[in-house]
């Protein structure tokens, strides 16, 4: 079967490369959900699916099938346009493109809360996405750096992004929001409570700053600072490692 796109220089996609680039996914307001995996999640979520972009060559059986049960137009486009618009060394063949939405803080009813101050690596954000997922937390992305629908923050949310209660806002509006719902606990190197004397049952807000400045000082003047303990000469933890620690110690007290 000859693909209905050859060409990396078709003028579809190269309107859809746009989309690898904040600028490109703002003005479109899409995003490309690249990888079987993300997709079906997405589709189960009822994400707004506008097309699935098929490379036959390197899809599977499964990936296919999913290609035809998905919502959206389905294009088949050979594997020299399709790496045009993957961000993969091993693409899997198949991306959905979707519509980005505006997630609100009223769409979160969740005790336990992780708050993403300032977050700077979409690995990071997408990595602390799936951890919240996982231990039954929503997560507020206050003054993103990084936008939610960045390739690399999908890829590594594994389907996470489409799955947990979710918000985006700025720092001070995330933080009258937390302080009014409950306790609020800021993750720095030089709090005085450890992570093991803190109570983080209830409704309780975590924040973990960006990886260069750590938490802004609003945050510290509102908050309980916490210290995750450390034996070793290394002065901070990766923060998606640090946002993994302390919520699964809140889903073990809760437990």
């Amino acid at each position: 079967m000859t693909p209905d796109i050859t060409s990396a220089t078709n003028p579809h996609i190269r309107s859809l490369a746009q989309l690898k680039r904040r600028r490109g996914r703002d003005s479109a307001q899409r995003f490309l959900i690249e990888g079987a995996r993300e997709l079906s999640r997405a589709v189960a979520a009822g994400t707004t699916i506008e097309e699935i972009i098929l490379s036959p060559d390197l899809a599977s059986e499964e990936t296919s099938s999913l290609a035809t049960t998905a919502p959206g137009r389905i294009r088949t486009v050979g594997e020299v346009p399709f790496a045009k618009l993957s961000v993969r060394q091993n693409p899997d063949g198949i991306i959905g493109v979707a519509r980005t939405w505006t997630p609100g803080l009223e769409a979160i009813d969740c005790q336990l809360v992780l708050v993403a101050e300032g977050i700077e690596k979409p690995g990071n954000l997408g990595a602390m996405l799936r951890t919240a997922d996982a231990a039954g937390a929503a997560v507020v992305v206050a003054d993103p750096t990084v936008d939610l629908f960045n390739p690399n923050v999908v890829r590594a949310s594994q389907g996470a992004l489409f799955t947990v209660a979710l918000a985006v806002t700025d720092s001070a509006t995330a933080l009258a929001w937390a302080a009014d719902r409950g306790s609020v606990y800021v993750t720095t190197p030089a709090g005085e409570t450890p992570l093991w004397g803190a109570d983080l049952r209830g409704a309780v807000s975590v924040v973990i700053g960006s990886e260069h400045a750590g938490v802004d000082q609003a945050w510290l003047d509102v908050g309980t600072p916490l210290r995750i303990p450390m034996a070793g000469e290394s002065d901070s933890l990766n923060a998606s490692v640090a946002a993994a620690i302390v919520l699964f110690e809140a889903v073990r007290q809760r437990s």
